[in-house]
């Protein structure tokens, strides 16, 4: 369900399978780690920035303002033609029509599948260059190029918690 090649073969199958977890999404609340972020977000006097391999919108929920979803989002839609992300919360299938170019059935889930780029790289290492502070939260810190970004930190002289 996380490949490109999946979706060519089976569309329907892969939107079905993102639109139970779009539900799911929904029903979730912010849990008190997302909590504690936005009150650092909030109170911290420099800028923080926010960067999660989570496809969930609950760090937003929880009112971080500055976050990077470096995987995508589950509540977006990706036109294949224009290459927009749009909010979309309701039932994703080949018959949409994208928000921008309004081509219908080239969306696709906001997500980053297996063998694609992953999403703003430039911005997350622009971040981390000018970090004082780089704390990894809630990883294994073995998945690469998320992996790398401690390795970047201690290449940059970052103090990392």
């Amino acid at each position: 369900m996380a490949s490109l090649v999946e979706f060519q073969r089976n569309p329907t199958l892969v939107f079905e399978f993102y639109n139970v977890r779009g539900e799911k999404i929904q029903e979730a609340q912010p849990n008190p780690a997302h909590l504690a972020l936005a009150r650092l977000e909030k109170v911290f006097p420099g800028t923080v920035t926010l960067v999660t391999q989570n496809i969930d919108d609950l760090n937003e929920r929880a009112c971080n303002r500055n976050v990077i979803h470096m995987h995508g989002e589950a509540m977006k839609a990706r036109c294949r033609d224009c290459a927009s992300a749009s909010p979309f919360a309701s039932t994703l299938d080949e018959t949409n029509s994208c928000p921008d170019c309004k081509v219908m059935g080239k969306l696709r889930p906001h997500i980053v599948w297996f063998g694609e780029i992953l999403l703003f790289k430039d911005l997350i290492y622009l971040a981390l260059s000018k970090a004082g502070l780089f704390i990894s939260i809630g990883t294994s810190g073995q998945v690469y190029p998320a992996a790398g970004f401690a390795e970047a930190a201690l290449r940059h002289g970052i103090r990392k918690i």
